[in-house]
């Protein structure tokens, strides 16, 4: 008597959902055209609706169900898109930051909030279907080692940030209004003359800046609050 021997049956694997949330259209298709004949099922969040807010693109993204989300970091008028990555993450969502930028502090904030990696995006089509297999597969993206230095690079802006701060607020009203003079290019002479005084006193209430910023040279006191986005007091 033959004994039969079963064959095992195939597992069919069902296509990974991804979500693509990028303002630019144009590639947000291109993406997701190449991507869909790689068998993966693609949604775009769309960004056009001049109402759109971080709060609605976040919940059309969580509505997609997108097991990847590939994530630009400016989203246009719905602003920058870090502040989503925590809220995808916390669905379940592996989320990859899509950036123009090579700030390796952004970088890091982005992995701190939780994404998976950070792209360029001037990466090829063919490194965004390899990440996308390898988040189906169950593989990481980044090595830890590389994780843990770019979380450590953000920490460490964070702290610098809060401290560029703190300087900014010993400054006086009358050195914060030199100060957004500075960063908006005027010469000492011209600050003088707009403020009716002698170039003697501006030029005092500059080495007072530079002393409390801890910095220089008014290039350097400039970066600085530009760094952290301050703004002088309306005039």
């Amino acid at each position: 008597m033959s004994s039969i021997v079963p064959v095992p049956s195939i597992v069919r694997r069902r296509p990974m959902r991804i979500t693509i949330i990028d303002h630019h259209t144009l590639f947000a298709d291109s993406l997701a055209l190449t991507l869909e004949r790689d068998g993966f099922i693609v949604s775009s969040v769309e960004l056009r609706d001049r109402d759109a807010s971080p709060a609605s693109v976040l919940a059309a993204g969580l509505r997609s169900a997108g097991r990847l989300v590939l994530l630009e970091q400016t989203l246009g008028r719905a602003g920058n898109g870090l502040r989503l990555i925590a809220p995808l993450t916390a669905s379940g969502a592996a989320v990859v930051l899509l950036t123009e930028s090579r700030d390796r502090f952004l970088w890091g904030e982005a992995v701190r909030q939780g994404a998976q990696d950070v792209l360029h995006k001037t990466c090829s089509l063919a490194q965004l279907i390899t990440t996308a297999r390898r988040v189906r597969d169950g593989l990481p993206l980044m090595a830890a080692e590389q994780r843990a230095t770019l979380v450590v690079a953000a920490l460490a802006d964070r702290e610098e940030t809060r401290s560029i701060r703190g300087r900014l607020d010993r400054l006086t009203p009358g050195e914060k209004e030199v100060l957004g003079a500075l960063m908006r290019g005027d010469q000492v002479r011209d600050i003088a003359r707009a403020r009716v005084v002698v170039e003697a006193t501006v030029r005092s209430q500059v080495k007072s800046i530079l002393a409390k910023l801890e910095m220089s040279s008014q290039l350097a006191a400039v970066g600085a609050a530009h760094r952290v986005a301050w703004q002088p007091p309306p005039s």
